[in-house]
């Protein structure tokens, strides 16, 4: 008589072998079986939520990938050890990465001698830099980064997607999202 019982992992390698093979409906059926569990276990992390949807979403991402599967035996410890890992990597990249104004002393040779026009310059330039900074603020760092990249530095999706090592789909989904939320704060 065969087992009627199947271990949650052992339901997890048939989905991904089943969308290996062509099912992508497999694949969204792994995603909801794993989402909720990784979310939960981010926030033992951080409380950031945006970031930990940003590090679960690359870590499914990596499922995606049909020409270079990752080799899992256990697909909860391996989702779990890789959201770690990325949110890990997500806590150095902040660590080491700094907002510090480009260009602070540009306005002086624009503004003549008038002391009060260079203040009134100065005053608008500082709230404009601090409301920026504020709804910026709300953003992951991955969002950040997306935002810095195509609005400021003006690069197209496919350069941004080289630059952050994603794909062309996840880096228009977190610009998207970024943007979702700036207008939820703005508001």
């Amino acid at each position: 008589m065969k087992n009627a019982f199947i271990s949650k992992d052992d339901r997890a390698s048939q989905l991904l072998h089943a969308y290996q093979n062509g099912d992508n409906h497999a694949f969204a059926l792994l995603y909801q079986m794993y989402i909720q569990m990784m979310l939960n276990y981010g926030r033992c992390m951080t409380p950031n939520l945006e970031l930990i949807k940003d590090c679960s979403h690359d870590v499914f991402m990596k499922l995606l990938d049909k020409k270079n599967p990752p080799h899992i035996t256990r697909m909860s410890s391996y989702l779990m050890i890789s959201l770690r890992n990325k949110l890990i990597d997500e806590f150095r990249r902040n660590t080491f990465t700094t907002e510090i104004p480009v260009d602070e002393i540009r306005h002086l040779g624009a503004i003549g001698n008038n002391v009060e026009e260079s203040y009134l310059y100065r005053e608008t330039k500082y709230t404009e830099k601090t409301m920026v900074s504020d709804l910026m603020s709300c953003l992951t760092p991955r969002q950040r980064q997306a935002f810095d990249l195509y609005y400021l530095q003006e690069y197209k999706y496919a350069e941004i997607c080289r630059i952050m090592n994603m794909n062309y789909h996840s880096v228009r989904n977190l610009v998207h999202r970024g943007m979702l939320r700036l207008r939820s704060v703005a508001i």
